[in-house]
């Protein structure tokens, strides 16, 4: 596939998505609506986002209501948000469209509107699950934002309740909709580097610590804090800004790994062709560097164990002496490098290359120009699979988020129920596994070049956590404390069913 195809793969399936909304009509798009004006699928967003939220990228939300603008037939029907400030922000600007938007601060609201047939959902993690799953049982269709669940049990349950009322539910990792990517995995699968020996996930970006409060903030007038809160505990806040950095609490986010982590974790399982749950996996890692009330590690490194591969995952937000110290590895600090017998390919969404055992570039893979229209696309194959009714259509669906946060969720359980420990008891424990060591003194290195010595703050060495896929369990030695996080204490009335 060279440049003009990779084009035309990406304008191909936006079009086969217009086509699909344009020709089919409506069958069975919900199970409560007859199709509307022009068979267009109507649409609503919940959870907006914060466009100037500190370390945020200007709201999710607001972001996938333009690229729905984009997409072939799709009509923004809704919009969701606990915070009416944001509702007032996104509704106005549709109308002016000529969009007769309707807004709720309730989603419930929106899973009673028959008229709407697919909801996108770009709340914060913790309400992923529990809204996935009432979608489902309103006969709306999903597209979910990742991390896919907010734990492992949740994961089950959304693609469960998926299957159960037969809904097309896609998860948001846009990347997987790259024509370029596509093209250099057929390319490693047709054995052009041999046989993979592992894949790796790299996420280096920098971020600033959060800070602490002396008391808790009081929560801005026009959010519902109760419906913000949903499963979560309610509790006071104990950072500065509501939004956006609850991905650094467990009860609401998923760390860095699982916020932009599962983007390359999601990538490396697509280069495996991997199409199960991982089995095994474990964690080294640690917040540092940050005097602050975030509980999630800034640094972090996973080894996971993935068919036919393990798979490798590099998280470092520490970057504290100069724009380059948060360091690279085979000259990328985000992207994927699939490790292959005969070479590797190092790369992203945007380019890359293909280079021998010596590091010699063998062919350069190089950007296509769609990488900006990733999204749309994506967007645009979930609308078309709306149509269709048939999930095997969707680029992500659920099981595929699932089986991608799922890795996540097993790093942060082996991470929160490990110990503290010396960097010789770390090289002990992990002697043996090659690319696990190698990744560890890479990231010991990199803490050293911005101040952290792992023998003064040592890092936290997670078990082995073993899987049973099957029954969604954990055995074997910490099989007692990785249970124990297989999912949270619910919050009546916001109670995830359990399904599966």
């Amino acid at each position: 596939m060279n440049l003009s195809s990779r084009r035309e793969f990406l304008k191909t399936t936006i079009a086969a998505a217009g086509a699909a909304l344009t020709t089919r009509g409506l069958r069975a798009a919900s199970a409560n609506r007859v199709a509307g004006a022009n068979d267009a699928v109507r649409v609503a967003v919940i959870g907006l986002g914060d466009t100037k939220a500190i370390g945020g990228v200007g709201g999710r939300g607001h972001q996938l209501i333009a690229s729905l603008l984009q997409a072939p037939n799709a009509r923004i029907a809704a919009l969701c948000d606990v915070d009416e400030s944001f509702l007032a922000r996104e509704a106005q600007p549709l109308k002016d469209k000529g969009h007769d938007v309707v807004t709720h601060r309730d989603l419930r609201r929106v899973f009673d509107d028959k008229s709407i047939d697919a909801v996108v959902v770009a709340t914060p993690n913790h309400w992923h699950g529990l809204a996935t799953v009432w979608a489902c049982q309103a006969g709306k269709d999903v597209y979910v934002e990742k991390p896919f669940s907010h734990n492992l049990w949740e994961g089950k349950q959304m693609v469960a309740a998926a299957r159960k009322h037969g809904r097309i539910v896609q998860t948001g990792t846009q990347n997987r909709a790259s024509p370029l990517l596509r093209e250099a995995f057929a390319e490693l699968h047709g054995g052009s580097l041999g046989r993979i020996r592992f894949a790796h996930a790299i996420m280096y970006r920098a971020r600033d610590g959060i800070g602490r409060v002396g008391a808790p903030p009081a929560v801005p007038a026009s959010i519902d804090y109760d419906l913000w809160c949903g499963p979560a505990p309610k509790a006071p806040l104990r950072r500065k800004q509501l939004h956006y950095e609850w991905h650094w609490f467990w009860d609401t986010g998923n760390g860095e790994i699982g916020n932009n982590g599962v983007h390359m974790i999601d990538l490396c399982r697509m280069a495996l062709r991997s199409t199960a749950l991982p089995t095994r996996g474990m964690s080294i890692g640690g917040r540092f560097a940050v005097d602050d009330a975030a509980e999630t590690a800034n640094t972090q490194v996973a080894l996971l164990a993935f068919e036919p591969a393990p798979l490798i995952c590099e998280i470092r937000n520490v970057r504290k002496a100069g724009p380059e110290a948060i360091g690279k590895v085979r000259n990328r600090n985000r992207g994927v490098i699939i490790d292959c017998e005969n070479g590797y390919f190092a790369g992203d969404a945007t380019g890359g290359a293909f280079y021998d055992r010596q590091d010699k570039q063998i062919k350069a893979v190089k950007p296509d120009g769609t990488g900006g229209r990733l999204e749309v696309a994506h967007l645009s194959n979930f609308l078309a699979a709306v149509r269709s009714r048939k999930s095997a259509d969707l680029i992500c669906e659920a099981w595929e988020g699932h089986c991608s946060a799922a890795a996540a969720h097993l790093a942060n359980i082996s991470y929160r129920i490990g110990r503290t420990a010396a960097p010789d008891a770390i090289r002990e424990r992990i002697r043996g596994e090659r690319e696990l060591t190698d990744a560890f003194e890479r990231c010991r290195e990199h803490l050293r070049d911005n101040g952290v010595d792992l023998g003064k703050t040592p890092a936290v060495l997670g078990p082995w956590v073993t899987l049973d896929a099957k029954q969604t369990r954990f055995t074997g030695e910490f099989a007692e404390g990785a249970n124990a996080l297989l999912k949270r204490q619910y919050r009546a009335p916001f109670v995830v069913p359990e399904i599966a």
